[in-house]
Order: structure tokens, then C-alpha cells, then sequence
């Protein structure tokens, strides 16, 4: 699996840096709770980036003079091996307009492209091919989203949303029953309060697999003269597949097979060769392809790595006589 590695000045690192103003003045603020030091600290484990852009905005926030106001009012400057050790809290809250003065300076010195990110409620987070991205939402909610993907969130007063526009999350949503988190994918809607729960939108079709605590899924969109699927309630364990040309199924996955894409690999359990492939390809490295019509319908079964297609193509030759034609960048399988 590509990580991708950004310069300093990139859109993706203004981004980074963005998160980690994010965080020092929400560190100021009189409504830090349990919760934000937690989700600070899986921000700083999920990637070293966001380490030294928080290393780096803490250094800025020591200097400003907005900093000073805010400290002189019982805030500390926070450093990474505090936020790490759960960060001592102001025995005082600072002034709103002094915690806001320091954070637009904040981001003015980090630069132009984070007061984007601060000044705006809806944000896109996309991946390429291969690729995989973790972020932390200003709530402490995470998403993880998979190879191919792209999602635009906007929190508003009573809800966070999330629009999924292609490929396959995981979500990790912090408890706030005043605020439902809901994920629309094509006609369906995924709402949550706090839980854990994937989902994928491909080929017409949305599956929502939920790892912990419960989620509703509704139908939206449909025409009068259409009916409309009733509400699904999942319970954990539970996955919802819901294709254009079948009656929706409700069944319960593994849950080492569901979330193995986090962990880089692909898990099949007697599973056609189509869909196997299928599923490779989602991950980028050489296409692999089925030469032969009859080679669809093959059972397969193992666990393979997602950035790998060679090693897959070849085991899948070797275990049934079968051979490996490259042609230009592609993975032929053939008799």
C-alpha cells in the first residue's frame, strides 16, 4: 500500500497543519473534555506528520502575542509529550476573544491555506489508487478511508455529515447525542450517535458492515411511484448489502475479513475468481486480468496482501495449474 509523502507547502500538508492549529486552541478551550485529549492523542499516533506539524504550531503559539493572553489567563503551552501524557488543563478558562485572537494568528503564520480549513465548515478528504488516509475530525470523530475514495463533511448546529462520493470508509464517531453523525452513500442514508461502522459505495450498490454499537439506514430520494425500503436497524456484527438488481441482505461477516483493508490485506472465503480480482484491482499495481471466460467461477480463498497483484496472480496460478501472462502493465491469468 503507497503512503504518500507531501512536501511542506502542499495542499495536503497546509491541511496537516491546519489540524494542528485545530487542536492547540481547542486545547485553550473551556469545553476540553476526556474525549478531546483522547482524539488528540490517536491524531498524533496516526501519523508522524501530524507530530511535527503540532511540534510546529506549538513553537509558533509560544511566541504569539495572542498566546501570551491566552496564557496569562491559566492556559500552558501544550507540547507533544504532553498531549501524549493526557495535557494538564487551565485551572481558568481564557477569554473567547483572546483564544480567537491567537488562533487566527496561529493560522496566519502557518499559512494561507489553513484559515481555509478553519473558516469553513465543509472539507473533502480524498484518496488516489493505493492509497490510504486517516483524519481526525474537529469533534474527535476518525475516518479511514480506503484506496480510490472520496468524501466531503459539513457539521452543522444539529448534525454531522458526511457525503460519500465513492470508494469505502471507516467511521469512528465520537458519542454526542445532541448531534447525529449521518453518512449519505447514492439513496441511503447510514445514521449514528456513537459506534463503529464501515461503509462502501461501489457499482451502484452501498454496504454498510457496523463493528460496534447501532446504526439506522434509510432510503432517500426515492420517486412517489417508487416504493421506499423501510428503515434497517444493524446491531454489531451485521452487514447490510444493498445492490440496484436484488433484495437487500442483511448477513454477519467476519470482522477480521471486513476491516482487513486496514491492515493492508484482502481476505476471501470461497469466493468466485471475478471477485477476487475485482477486489485487487481496487488497490493499484499491475491490473490483473481473466484470460479465460471459465477461470471466473474458481473458488478462491486465503488471505493476500492488497499491494501485491503479482504474488496474488501467481498463487492463484500455482494452486490451480494455471500461468501468468504479462502483457504491458497487466496480469493476465490463463490455462
Amino acid at each position: 500500500m503507497d503512503v504518500r509523502v507531501v512536501s511542506h507547502h502542499t495542499p495536503e500538508q497546509w491541511r496537516i497543519d491546519a489540524e494542528a492549529a485545530a487542536w492547540i486552541a481547542r486545547l485553550q478551550s473551556s469545553d476540553r473534555c476526556d474525549a478531546t485529549d483522547d482524539a488528540l492523542r490517536a491524531w498524533l499516533h496516526a501519523d508522524s506528520a501530524h507530530e511535527q506539524a503540532f511540534e510546529r504550531a506549538t513553537e509558533i503559539w509560544g511566541i504569539l502575542p495572542g498566546a501570551a493572553l491566552v496564557a496569562a489567563n491559566g492556559a500552558g503551552t501544550p507540547s507533544v509529550r504532553s498531549a501524549m501524557q493526557r495535557p494538564a488543563r487551565s485551572l481558568r478558562p481564557p477569554p473567547a476573544w483572546g483564544l480567537a485572537l491567537a488562533a487566527c494568528l496561529l493560522l496566519v503564520v502557518l499559512g494561507g491555506g489553513a484559515s481555509w480549513w478553519m473558516t469553513n465548515r465543509s472539507l473533502g478528504y480524498s484518496t488516489q489508487l493505493g492509497e490510504q488516509k486517516v483524519a481526525t475530525l474537529k469533534d474527535g470523530t476518525r475516518i479511514a478511508l480506503n484506496s480510490d475514495t472520496a468524501l466531503a463533511i459539513d457539521y452543522e448546529d444539529d448534525f454531522r455529515r458526511v457525503r460519500l462520493d465513492r470508494g469505502e470508509a471507516m467511521f469512528e464517531v465520537a458519542p454526542n447525542a445532541h448531534r447525529p453523525f449521518i453518512v449519505t452513500a447514492g439513496d441511503r442514508t447510514v445514521r449514528a450517535v456513537g459506534t463503529s461502522f464501515i461503509v462502501r459505495r461501489a457499482d451502484g450498490g452501498v454496504v454498510v458492515t457496523l463493528i460496534e454499537g447501532k446504526v439506522v439506514i434509510n432510503q432517500i430520494g426515492a420517486a412517489r411511484s417508487q416504493p421506499v425500503d423501510a428503515p434497517t436497524m444493524l446491531r454489531a456484527g451485521e452487514r447490510l448489502t444493498i445492490t440496484p438488481d436484488a433484495p437487500s441482505l442483511i448477513d454477519q461477516p467476519s470482522m477480521e475479513a471486513a476491516t482487513a483493508w486496514r491492515r493492508g490485506q484482502a481476505v476471501f472465503t470461497d469466493v468466485p475468481l471475478s471477485t477476487a480480482v475485482g477486489e485487487l484491482n481496487r488497490y493499484g499495481g499491475p491490473r490483473i486480468t481473466i484470460g479465460d471466460p471459465r477461470l471466473a467461477s474458481l473458488r478462491v480463498s486465503g488471505v493476500f496482501a492488497t499491494n501485491d497483484t503479482a504474488e496474488f496472480a501467481s498463487a492463484i496460478a500455482a494452486l490451480h495449474g494455471l500461468h501468468v501472462q504479462q502483457v504491458g502493465g497487466e496480469l493476465r491469468i490463463i490455462r
